[in-house]
């Protein structure tokens, strides 16, 4: 069994998405090339909630973020499932045979092929306490409801299975039905912990304090030694206009309100974090969505090879600086905790 870290110096947190997820893959694979050695060499932490958790758990099991690109380009469609056309928020979504036998109430998809596609990567008997690095997963539970910060490091949770750890942070209300998983002496319902944090930085660094704080070190100390890096997976950038803000009921707003949820959340933690840690110390990878579709479940050929355009773009146009800082900065970390040095700021 892993032993839990002393310091925590470098953290990695991944956002929530679904498909947009191959973003963060992307920039990830970035990343790997060039540090030369996969990411987890180089963070003391990774967070993920959602499709971030499956990138967070890939990250801390040591699996090429190369691969993870190719899990959403060529196995996404297993989860999402092509859909025919009915038209909500602009957008298409599908009626699909599952609704009309089900009835609107049910979710939109069946979460076999979740299920399958997580078992295949993290293979069904791996469990959370086998991850190389320290990994928090969100979720929220229904039925006590409370969220739940899924850690590596408790010992209640070491010898849960990653597969269902995914499956309850990546079970989005109205998209899957929520994940019955057993937790200690009973059984909880879970969904998304986009519900709780989409983007999982602050929820990070709160582990980073907690586990610090134990050592006996100063807190403020802590958040000034502490390099944070943070990966979007797009910001939806689709207006809802005053008509329809006006005019919607729970029909209409049943799948945007999600979308709305979720980056809205996302946004607060980035304010929040900047504001805390500090531009040195916090960088923050986030794209526009302005040429892809912005669909959590739109797992088309054509748009997903257009979230890869986007997130390469970005990396060599106005995220070309950030994605060096956060090199350096993940390098100056693992120096100075391999010295025992306290890290200097990160050069912007």
């Amino acid at each position: 069994m892993p032993a839990a870290k002393k310091s925590i110096k470098s953290i990695l947190a991944l956002d929530g998405g679904g498909v947009r997820g191959i973003i963060t893959a992307q920039w990830l694979a970035e990343l790997e090339r060039r540090l030369g050695k996969p990411v987890h060499n180089y963070v003391d932490l990774v967070a993920g909630t959602s499709t971030g958790s499956i990138l967070a758990c890939a990250v801390a099991s040591g699996i090429p973020a190369t691969k993870i690109v190719d899990l959403y380009k060529n196995r996404a469609r297993h989860i999402f499932p092509k859909r025919s056309s009915w038209n909500i928020f602009g957008r298409a979504y599908d009626w699909t045979a599952n609704t009309l036998s089900n009835g609107i109430s049910h979710p939109k998809y069946e979460p076999n092929g979740l299920h399958a596609e997580l078992k295949r990567v993290f293979k069904s008997t791996t469990t959370l306490g086998q991850m190389k690095i320290p990994v928090v997963v969100t979720s929220y539970d229904t039925l006590g409801r409370q969220a739940v910060v899924f850690k590596r490091d408790n010992p209640a949770h070491r010898n849960l299975k990653v597969w269902e750890v995914c499956t309850a942070s990546s079970s989005a209300p109205t998209y899957f039905p929520a994940h019955v998983m057993k937790i200690g002496h009973g059984k909880v319902p879970l969904i998304d912990g986009g519900v709780v944090a989409n983007n999982p930085t602050a929820c990070a660094i709160a582990e980073a304090i907690r586990v610090r704080t134990d050592a006996k070190q100063d807190r403020a100390a802590v958040m000034q030694d502490l390099f944070v890096v943070s990966m979007g997976t797009g910001e939806t950038t689709r207006p809802i206009t005053i008509e329809e803000s006006q005019e919607w009921g729970a029909i209409e707003w049943a799948i945007p309100v999600i979308d709305v949820l979720f980056d809205g959340a996302a946004d607060a933690v980035n304010y929040i974090v900047k504001q805390t840690v500090g531009d040195e110390n916090y960088v923050r990878l986030q794209v526009k969505l302005t040429k892809a579709y912005d669909e959590l479940d739109n797992a088309d050929e054509t748009n997903l090879n257009a979230l890869l355009n986007h997130a390469s773009a970005y990396i060599q146009n106005e995220g070309a600086e950030k994605i060096q800082q956060v090199v350096d900065g993940l390098k100056q970390s693992r120096r100075a905790a391999t010295t025992g040095k306290k890290r200097t700021a990160a050069a912007n």
